[in-house]
């Protein structure tokens, strides 16, 4: 392969991806809504799963992106692992659509689709024609790029040397299976694998080989990209739950699954039958296509596109009735955390409000307990400038908001419930607490956020200031760890420790906040590096208010004072 034809090849496949890349991203943009009205009426039911899969997918036009967003679902416990598999198995069969579209080869219109999609883009006046615009944009730079990469390797079909190289090496399924996996896997696009094989059949190459030849070197190839695509997934899991982990892992497991099924089908027909009859079907459904000197040859890009949605489609099916039984045994032997796992309220409780009420106040521990590792790990953060630990303080933050959604909604409806006082003052607590909490859960990011400015904006505080921040953080960690201990104790002892360590971070911050105003003035400390400080002090100051609430609401719920609690609570 001369240096002209790499350069080509390289410069159409960029050509390529970019092209994916641009209508990928505005098909997300107009589709956006729809697809979270579709993950939103999504349920257990494996079938309506898949359905969504594919149709989330064809918006998309990438499986990668359809996994990733899974795999984040699940992180988020917004979805579950059997829901997860479903949408998996229906991306595998939607992201085929692209390949069947490259199939039909209108390289010729391409420049006209890249024309009307830039006049679109560049002078729509509405953001909706932009958009559309972009994604016609888009496609017709996918076909320039396919265009560019078979004229490139149009050369190819006559040349001997590459003749006796495909007939030698390119039967051989491993080597197919191990290229298509290892390019894909670089690439991180299963798209641009099959774009390039479909364009090296369109240039004419395996034209060289005829017969069913050519079907039977590219299908351990295909078979490979599906393999190569779970890479996106797998790095996308690094760092997340333990389901969102498994949520990978399954992708992995449905494609290697459908590899070694398939891979051992085709060896069996190979050695048992003259003429392989699934390639024979394949070729006779594809079609054929006129070449450049008019004649009427095999359509391989046809075939290749075909053997992909062919062996998605089987795979699923085949999968169909066991994927339940994989998800089940990964859940066994990778049990999710009781934090990943989400709120634990089935409406059954409310049927025994007592029994509900014991849950939920163990859910609300859960809450403090969640809110306690967050503001912990927000206080690493900004220490440390650790941007990990402000990913993690995201991630948290999100579950600590639907806990508060969750409870809020499950304990309005169990005040509807025939309560006695005492049950009722209970419910109150918990429309408060789990407010309280989830405030707390929003100073720890903004103080994440301001660990990101403080990263970003390269400040550095003073040893005075760091050392104030310090000794701040230190009473905060040591009152918010007296907040869990009196969610679960309900000690009036210890209630009034928390009200008298919120009454010495008031003092602190006050303190402080004069000290660090006179640097300022001296300038002993940068502008940049002052708002970091009391915008720390302020939310320090905010975390110590709803840990005091909390106290005089266990207080108060103690000594059972209020009679219509909840109404003030709701109102």
């Amino acid at each position: 392969m001369t240096f002209t034809m790499c350069v080509g090849l390289f410069g159409g496949l960029g050509l390529f991806i970019y092209g994916m890349h641009i209508m990928s991203e505005s098909l997300k943009i107009i589709a956006g809504s729809r697809m979270k009205h579709l993950l939103e009426v999504l349920t257990n039911n494996r079938l309506k799963a898949i359905l969504v899969g594919i149709v989330v997918t064809i918006m998309v036009q990438s499986s990668s992106t359809t996994t990733v967003m899974v795999v984040g679902f699940v992180n988020a416990s917004l979805m579950t692992l059997t829901q997860a598999a479903g949408i998996i198995l229906g991306a595998n069969i939607g992201t085929t659509v692209m390949a069947q579209l490259i199939a039909f080869n209108v390289d010729a219109i391409a420049p006209l689709f890249i024309g009307i999609g830039t006049f679109m883009a560049l002078f729509g006046k509405k953001k909706s024609t932009r958009d559309v615009g972009s994604i016609v944009l888009g496609f017709g730079i996918i076909f320039f790029g396919i265009s560019t990469m078979s004229t490139t390797m149009e050369p190819l079909k006559d040349s001997d040397v590459f003749k006796n190289w495909l007939i030698t090496y390119g039967k051989n399924p491993f080597l197919g299976l191990l290229i298509g996996t290892v390019i894909t896997g670089i690439m991180q696009s299963s798209g641009a694998t099959l774009g390039m094989l479909q364009a090296l059949a369109i240039s004419g190459v395996f034209s060289q080989v005829g017969g069913t030849d050519a079907i039977q070197i590219c299908i351990p190839m295909m078979i490979g990209t599906n393999i190569g695509t779970c890479v996106t997934a797998l790095l996308s899991s690094i760092g997340t739950s333990t389901a969102a982990k498994n949520a990978a892992f399954i992708h992995l497991f449905v494609n290697i699954f459908g590899a070694v099924w398939v891979m051992v089908l085709l060896g069996i027909m190979d050695a048992t039958t003259t003429v392989n009859p699934i390639y024979e079907f394949l070729v006779s459904i594809s079609g054929t296509m006129t070449n450049d000197a008019g004649q009427s040859v095999p359509n391989i890009a046809r075939q290749i596109a075909m053997s992909h949605t062919m062996f998605n489609v089987c795979n699923t099916i085949v999968l169909y009735p066991i994927i339940d039984k994989f998800v089940a045994l990964l859940e066994k032997k990778f049990p999710t955390t009781a934090e990943e796992k989400g709120l634990q309220l089935d409406d059954r409780l409310l049927n025994n409000p007592s029994v509900a009420i014991g849950q939920v106040s163990r859910e609300i521990i859960h809450m403090g307990e969640m809110s306690s590792k967050n503001f912990k790990k927000s206080c690493v953060a900004i220490m440390d400038n650790d941007e990990q630990a402000i990913e993690n303080v995201f991630e948290r933050e999100e579950r600590i908001d639907d806990f508060e959604h969750g409870l809020i909604d499950f304990s309005v409806r169990l005040s509807n419930m025939n309560l006695s006082q005492k049950e009722n003052d209970r419910v109150a607590f918990f429309l408060q607490g789990a407010h309280d909490l989830e405030r707390i859960g929003d100073h720890a990011e903004n103080i994440a956020e301001l660990a990101q400015m403080k990263i970003r904006e390269k400040i550095t505080l003073s040893g005075l200031a760091e050392k104030e921040m310090q000794q701040l953080i230190q009473l905060s960690k040591q009152l918010i760890d007296d907040v869990v201990e009196m969610l679960k104790t309900e000690d009036e002892a210890l209630c009034r420790k928390v009200l008298d360590e919120e009454e010495e971070t008031d003092r602190l911050t006050e303190e402080y906040k004069n000290t660090h105003i006179k640097r300022l003035t001296s300038g002993d400390c940068t502008a940049y590096g002052g708002v970091i400080f009391l915008d720390l002090l302020a939310n320090l100051e905010r975390v110590g208010d709803h840990s005091a609430n909390i106290a005089k609401e266990i207080m108060d719920m103690k000594k059972s004072k209020s009679v219509n609690k909840i109404e003030e609570v709701i109102y």
